[in-house]
C-alpha cells in the first residue's frame, strides 16, 4: 500500500520502518535478495531517492548488503544482529566453538527441565526437517535446518534474554556452519541431533547438555587447531 507524503525525513523514516518490518516479519528472510529498487518504488508509491536512501541506511545498520550487480540481499534481522554480523564475522573459528558449547549446552539443560508438549513437536519436526534437508544433498538448506533447530531448542529454555541474545548471534552462527559443512554435504559432516532430543524428551538435564556442548567441537579439525596444532 502506498505510504502518506509527509515532508521527506518522516517519509525516509517511513520507508526505512517498512522495509525493516518485511525483514523482521520473516516476509524477506536472511539470505533473501530483496525486491529491485523500481520494484520498491512502485509498491511503496515514494521516489527512487526515498527509496535508495532508506535500503542506505538499513545496510549502515547491517541489516542489508548491496552488492554490487547482484542485488541487496538480507543479511541480518536486527541492527544488533547486523553489529554481531560485522563484528564477529572474522572471528577465530575455535572462539566461535566455545561460544556456540556454553550458550547451546546451557539451553538444552534448560530445555530439558522447562520443555513443554508443544515445544517437543516443534523439535520433532525440525529434526525431521533438519534430516530431510540433508538427504536433499542442498547444503545452504541444511544450514538453515540445522540453525532453526538449534533457535528452537534454545527457544525451549524458556529464556527470553538467552533466546535473544541466541537469535542476534544467529548468522554469525550460521556462517560458521556454511564454513564448516562447505558446498557439498559429505558423511564426515553430518551429525545425529536424536540423541540431544531424546534428553530433553527425558528431562535428563546433563546429558542435553553434555550432547548440545559437544557439537561444535566435531567440525573439521582444522579448522580449529590453534597456532600450536592443539
Amino acid at each position: 500500500m502506498p505510504l502518506s507524503h509527509p515532508r521527506r525525513s518522516a517519509l525516509s523514516e517511513q520507508v526505512i520502518a517498512a522495509l525493516r518490518n518485511q525483514i523482521t516479519s520473516g516476509e524477506w528472510p536472511v539470505g533473501s535478495r530483496i525486491p529491485t529498487e523500481p520494484e520498491l518504488v512502485e509498491q511503496l508509491g515514494v521516489a527512487r531517492n526515498t527509496v535508495r536512501e532508506a535500503v542506505r541506511a538499513l545496510a549502515h545498520n547491517g541489516l542489508l548488503d548491496i552488492r554490487q550487480g547482484s542485488g541487496t540481499y538480507v543479511v541480518a534481522t536486527s541492527e544488533l544482529a547486523g553489529v554481531m554480523h560485522r563484528r564477529f564475522a572474522d572471528a577465530d573459528p575455535r572462539h566461535i566453538a566455545e561460544l556456540r558449547a556454553t550458550l547451546e549446552s546451557a539451553a538444552a539443560k534448560l530445555a530439558a527441565e522447562r520443555r513443554t508438549e508443544k515445544d517437543l513437536k516443534q523439535l520433532d519436526t525440525l529434526l525431521v526437517r533438519r534430516e530431510e534437508a540433508w538427504e536433499s544433498g542442498d547444503a545452504e538448506a541444511f544450514v538453515t535446518a540445522d540453525a532453526t533447530f538449534h533457535l528452537a531448542v534454545v527457544a525451549a529454555s524458556h529464556n527470553d534474554v538467552m533466546s535473544a541474545m541466541y537469535a542476534d548471534l544467529g548468522e554469525v552462527l550460521r556462517d560458521w556452519l556454511r564454513e564448516d559443512v562447505g558446498p557439498r554435504l559429505t558423511p564426515e559432516t553430518h551429525m545425529d541431533h536424536s540423541r540431544l532430543l531424546d534428553a530433553i524428551r527425558a528431562g535428563d538435564a546433563e546429558a542435553a547438555a553434555a550432547e548440545a556442548a559437544s557439537y561444535p567441537f566435531l567440525c573439521r579439525p582444522e579448522r580449529l587447531s590453534g597456532p600450536d596444532g592443539d
